[in-house]
């Protein structure tokens, strides 16, 4: 099986998963999904967020999901205990496609650390 196909075969399965659990089936956009990244890396599930939270959380995740690839590092937790991470190398420029696939390569490779997908 080709990587582009094992990876288009992971993103459905999770978006599947995520959309049934988080959503009632309605399929959930990347945007949201990271948006789910960020609240699980933060560790606050049952509270509500401001909007400025919101792009907080969502910057977060794209850091924690860009970490492996070299981009970013954690670099500490606050008094709030939010994480913070410094960047270690600037992002390539990147075609909206391309940002779009490496983001879903990103975000599988989260959930199956994490073991929620297979």
């Amino acid at each position: 099986m080709s990587r582009d196909t094992q990876l288009k075969e992971r993103w459905e399965n999770l978006v599947e998963r995520l959309s049934t659990q988080f959503a009632d089936g309605d399929p959930l956009e990347i945007d949201a999904i990271i948006y789910l990244v960020g609240i699980q890396e933060l560790g606050q599930y049952h509270r509500k967020y401001k909007k400025d939270d919101k792009l907080d959380l969502m910057h977060i995740a794209i850091c924690r999901l860009l970490e492996p690839y070299g981009y970013y590092e954690f670099s500490h937790f606050d008094d709030d205990s939010w994480p913070h991470y410094t960047i270690k190398e600037n992002l390539p420029p990147l075609k909206a496609g391309e940002q779009s696939v490496l983001m879903k390569e990103a975000i599988v490779g989260y959930f199956l650390d994490k073991k929620y997908i297979v």
